[in-house]
C-alpha cells in the first residue's frame, strides 16, 4: 500500500519568519480554489492547527516525531490526507531545529524527509538584500536528503526590494522564487503569553483572518508553481494509521467518555479521540464554559489543555457543573486532566473557586515552562500502569502549590536531578504534560476499560 497524496512542507529559517501566515494562506487559497487541502502542523503546537482547519475546513493534524514516534509520522500523514487533492505541512521554529540534544529528532527537515516531502522555505528578507542567496543556499545544501524546492520572500519592501531579491537568488542559489509578500500586506494575527490567540476564541475575526491571509498569498504567490512542486513527491511506501489497530476494543456496551472542549479548553490531539472511539468508547464533546451538566451518563471524563486563566470568571461561575464534576470523580469515575484540566480540577485558580477535585491552588506567573519530557508513570491509574514510559510536552506559565500531591503522576530527570510532577488521586489522574495517544496507545485502551468497568459496576 502507497500514499500519493501531493505534499509540501512550509519552513522557514527561524521563527518569526511568517510561516504561519504563508502556510494558512496557501491552505486557504488553494481551498478558495476547490481543492480539498489537508492541513498538518510539525510539533505539538495545538493552535496554528486550528486556524488551518479553518482554512482547510477539515482538522488540522500535528506530526510530532517526538512524541508519536519517527514511524509513525508518514502513517499518520496519510489518515489524515486521506482523500485530499494537497496538503500543505507547516513547520516548527527554524528548519533544522529539533528536540534539544537529540540532533534531527522531531525537527520540520526530519519531518519532510519522512514524507519525502519538498520543502519551501519561507525568508523574511525585510532587512537583506543580495545576502539571501548565501542563506537559501546555507539551508539547501546543509543536508543533502532535505529538498528545498522552492523560495516564498515575505516582508519583502518594494518592487526594487524584490528585483533585487530575486536577482540574487537566480545568481546564487539555483533555488526558485514562488512567490514575494509585501510587507505593508502582513495580516494582523492577535497573540498571548503562550502564542497566537487560538482560533476558536476569536470566531468572526479568525474567520476573517483566515480570508485575509488566503487573498494574501493568493495575490502573492505562484500557486501553479506551488501545486506542481507538491505533485513531484513520490509516493510513500506506507498506508495510513489505523486506531482501530493500536488499541483492544473492549466488549460490551460502549462508556461514554466526555470530552471537554470549547474556547477554554480547545488544546487537543484529533487522534487521541480517534483511539477512544476505537477501544471502544462513546466520545461525547462538552463545553465548561456553558454547560452546567455532564453529558447523560458519563463514564469517565477528560479534560485536555487550554486557557482556563482567560475564562477563569466564567468557568468559576459555573458552579452547577463544578459540582457535577467533582461528584463524578468523587464516586469513582475516571477523570483525565492535562495541564488546563489540571487547573480546573484543583481547589482554585488565581484565587477563583474551581472543582476543588485536588487539593492544589494555581496560579499565572511570569515564567514559561516549555519543552519535552520523557516520563514514566510512578503508580498505577486509569490511564496509566506504574512503570509505563510516554514522551510528552510542557507548555504553560502557571504553577500549582504544591507541585506535586502526595502520589504524583510522572517522573523524570533534570540536570538538577529527578522531579517529580501531577497528581493522583483515587481515580483522578491530573498533570501538566501534554499527550499525543498514538505513541502510547496503550493509555486509551486503559482509560476505556476502566471507563466500562465503570459504566457496567464493576468499580466503585
Amino acid at each position: 500500500m502507497s500514499t500519493v497524496t501531493p505534499r509540501l512542507v512550509v519552513a522557514a529559517p527561524s521563527s518569526g519568519a511568517g510561516k504561519t501566515t504563508v502556510a494558512t494562506g496557501l491552505i486557504a487559497a488553494l481551498a478558495a480554489r476547490g481543492l480539498k487541502v489537508s492541513p498538518h502542523k510539525v510539533g505539538p503546537d495545538y493552535i496554528d492547527p486550528g486556524y488551518h482547519a479553518l482554512a482547510a475546513g477539515r482538522p488540522g493534524r500535528n506530526l510530532d516525531a517526538w512524541m508519536s514516534g519517527p514511524e509513525r509520522i508518514a502513517p499518520l500523514f496519510a489518515h489524515g490526507a486521506a482523500g485530499a487533492d494537497v496538503a500543505v505541512v507547516e513547520g516548527v521554529m527554524g528548519l533544522y531545529d529539533g528536540a534539544a540534544g537529540r540532533g534531527e529528532l522531531a525537527s520540520t527537515a526530519q519531518v519532510a524527509k519522512l514524507l519525502r516531502a519538498p520543502v519551501v522555505l519561507v525568508v523574511d528578507a525585510s532587512s537583506q538584500s543580495r545576502s539571501v542567496a548565501a542563506l537559501v543556499h546555507g539551508f539547501a545544501s546543509w543536508d543533502p536528503e532535505v529538498r528545498l524546492a522552492g523560495v516564498i520572500l515575505n516582508k519583502v519592501a518594494s518592487d526594487r526590494h524584490e528585483t533585487l531579491l530575486r536577482e540574487a537568488l537566480e545568481e546564487g542559489s539555483g533555488v526558485p522564487v514562488l512567490g514575494a509578500v509585501r510587507r505593508a500586506g502582513a495580516v494582523d494575527t492577535p497573540s498571548r503569553h503562550l502564542g497566537l490567540v487560538p482560533a476558536v476564541e476569536r470566531s468572526v475575526e479568525a474567520l476573517r483572518a483566515v480570508r485575509e491571509m488566503g487573498e494574501l498569498v493568493a495575490a502573492s504567490v505562484d500557486l501553479d508553481a506551488v501545486l506542481a512542486l507538491a505533485r513531484t513527491a513520490p509516493p510513500l511506501p506506507v498506508g495510513p494509521w489505523d486506531a482501530a489497530a493500536e488499541v483492544e476494543p473492549v466488549a460490551g456496551p460502549r462508556p461514554r467518555i466526555a470530552l471537554a472542549g470549547g474556547a477554554a479548553f480547545s488544546f487537543s490531539y484529533a487522534e487521541n479521540a480517534e483511539l477512544l472511539a476505537a477501544a471502544g468508547a462513546e466520545v461525547v464533546p462538552f463545553d465548561p464554559l456553558h454547560d452546567e451538566r455532564l453529558p447523560e451518563r458519563t463514564a469517565a471524563l477528560v479534560i485536555g489543555g487550554g486557557f482556563p486563566e482567560v475564562y477563569v470568571a466564567e468557568l468559576s461561575a459555573n458552579a452547577a457543573l463544578r459540582k457535577a464534576v467533582a461528584e463524578l470523580a468523587a464516586n469513582g469515575a475516571p477523570v483525565v486532566g492535562e495541564c488546563a484540566g489540571l487547573l480546573y480540577l484543583g481547589r482554585e485558580l488565581d484565587g477563583l473557586p474551581m472543582c476543588g477535585v485536588l487539593d492544589t491552588a494555581a496560579r499565572m506567573t511570569t515564567r514559561l515552562t516549555l519543552g519535552y519530557r520523557e516520563a514514566v508513570a510512578l503508580a498505577d491509574s486509569p490511564l496509566a500502569a506504574a512503570g509505563s514510559r510516554v514522551r510528552g510536552h510542557e507548555f504553560h506559565r502557571t504553577a500549582t502549590d504544591p507541585a506535586a500531591g502526595p502520589s504524583p503522576a510522572w517522573g523524570w530527570r533534570t540536570p538538577a536531578g529527578p522531579h517529580t510532577e501531577g497528581h493522583l488521586h483515587g481515580s483522578v489522574h491530573a498533570s501538566y504534560l501534554h499527550l499525543h495517544w498514538t505513541g502510547a496507545p496503550a493509555l486509551p485502551s486503559r482509560l476505556v476499560r476502566h471507563a466500562a468497568d465503570r459504566a457496567a459496576g464493576r468499580t466503585g
